[in-house]
């Protein structure tokens, strides 16, 4: 009897909402333009949507990560280190300390199923240094994932699972620029690891730049709950597509203040072009750097408002020379995208194929006029030719290479940076004993400018009881003599 009182209550008071809805419809409409999209619920069933069917539809292709690595680390007693003891015990006390223990680190995060045949995107950042991981489907199967691409400048990776045949459950991809503040979104992942978990929220913000330290992306941000755990898991529009891969919160206690970061998924995509070339993602260079327009910088070239990337530089091997691009030019979009700053330009570049053809809107002499330039990728001119140097002179032990635009790319370095470059050296070598050290840029010998490898080895092969080394690091030149 209690059981069905409850309902007929539930269907009388269902009657009561419906009646104050049309009759507050009514009043507000004499009084507001309202849309004529808008309207109140018409029956029961319209005001207990749900997101559930919605989340069946895309909650399997959501996996959980677990990943597991090896930690060596030494034994750490503070009365060892205490100078008392060490004096009178000497180095006794070493004997425990000094031998190295090995422990289990687990870590775990999420995961999104982009292809029937087991390939799965998640951050780079949640199976970096693992030794195993292990892949767990909603339905409880678990599989043994191998990395097919990590990416440092996205924070993204994709693993590859043998499904033996089987095919998964995936989700399909939505296009993230037609999102708009506003829209309704749902974060799927594995917080704290408590099991598959489903927030919702809206679009807070799109197209967020300078977040952590990708410096290709331009971020979703929603207030979606987004915890520890829930990396690399799904970020899904209402169609129950794929709009973003959730990636990062601002956060001071560690936990959800409703500021939430996904990738997205049109950035996914150019990282998952890059599986077809071997694991090495390659991407289209613009070549071209230069600075965000303030309302100073708007003000003296005569546009009417701050915005778009002002062109400082243009390398002559770039897409943007042979497209035509100019020092001085203001880049404002890209396929009619806006560009804000330099982040912004980076990430709209980086989401297109290698072989399309843009079209750039800049201002140019007071006018807006379309630059098309053709996309291509960083140019290996020259060749690295990647080289130990070895024998009786200050460069033993120590990598070096002929820098590139394609070196620089990889390196995240300035592409416009000419020359021989250090990329290591070895532990106690002439080079490193020198205080030579990865990211020196070697330009003289004995006063002889260096502008490849070849020629660095020749200068080495002189016979000399005196080196003067001129090398820059961090942007300033530095000179080293060294005697033989």
């Amino acid at each position: 009897m209690l059981h069905s009182a409850v309902i007929c209550l539930d269907e009388y008071v269902m009657k009561v909402v419906f009646s104050l809805l049309v009759t507050l419809s009514v009043v507000f409409s004499g009084q507001h333009n309202v849309s004529a999209d808008a309207a109140v619920p018409s029956s029961r069933e319209e005001i207990t949507l749900s997101f559930a069917p919605l989340v069946r539809k895309a909650a399997p292709a959501v996996v959980n990560i677990y990943t597991q690595k090896i930690v060596r680390a030494r034994q750490a007693v503070p009365l060892f280190d205490d100078p008392f003891f060490r004096r009178f015990f000497g180095e006794r006390f070493d004997l425990g300390r000094n031998q190295p223990r090995t422990r289990k680190q687990n870590s775990l995060g999420s995961g999104v199923i982009v292809q029937a045949d087991g390939l799965i995107v998640t951050n780079k950042h949640v199976i970096e240094g693992a030794d195993e991981i292990r892949v767990v489907l909603a339905d409880r199967r678990e599989f043994v994932a191998e990395i097919a691409v990590m990416d440092e400048k996205t924070d993204l990776a994709v693993l590859r699972v043998d499904t033996e045949g089987d095919q998964l459950p995936v989700l399909s991809f939505r296009d993230s620029d037609d999102l708009e503040v506003g829209d309704l979104v749902l974060a799927i992942g594995n917080p704290f690891g408590v099991g598959q978990t489903v927030t919702s929220g809206i679009v807070s913000a799109v197209t967020r730049t300078a977040i952590g330290e990708s410096d290709l992306n331009a971020f979703i941000q929603t207030d979606a709950a987004i915890n520890p755990g829930n990396s690399g898991g799904a970020l899904v529009a209402m169609d129950g597509r794929l709009v973003g891969v959730n990636t990062a919160i601002f956060s001071k206690s560690g936990g959800s203040h409703g500021i939430g970061f996904a990738v997205p998924s049109n950035m996914v995509r150019a990282v998952l072009r890059g599986v077809a070339n071997n694991g090495k993602l390659v991407r289209p260079w613009l070549g071209a750097t230069g600075q965000v327009v303030n309302y100073d910088i708007a003000n003296s070239l005569g546009l009417k408002r701050p915005g778009g990337v002002l062109i400082n530089a243009v390398h002559a091997a770039g897409t943007g020379a042979r497209g035509g691009l100019r020092v001085g030019d203001v880049v404002l979009a890209i396929n009619g995208h806006d560009i804000q700053d330099g982040n912004s330009l980076k990430h709209r570049v980086a989401t297109l194929p290698v072989g399309e053809t843009a079209v750039l809107r800049v201002w140019r002499a007071g006018k807006t006029r379309a630059v098309k330039v053709r996309l291509s990728s960083a140019p290996e001119k020259p060749r690295r030719n990647e080289t130990l140097m070895e024998g009786d002179q200050p460069f033993a032990g120590a990598t070096i290479v002929n820098l590139s635009p394609a070196l620089a790319e990889e390196l995240s370095i300035d592409p416009f940076l000419e020359g021989v470059m250090i990329l290591r050296t070895v532990r106690g070598s002439p080079a490193n004993r020198l205080r030579f050290r990865g990211g020196d840029i070697v330009k003289t010998v004995n006063g002889r400018t260096v502008e490849s490898v070849s020629k660095l080895l020749d200068e080495m092969r002189r016979p000399a009881d005196r080196w003067r080394v001129g090398f820059q690091r961090g942007g300033k030149v530095r000179e080293l003599v060294i005697n033989r």
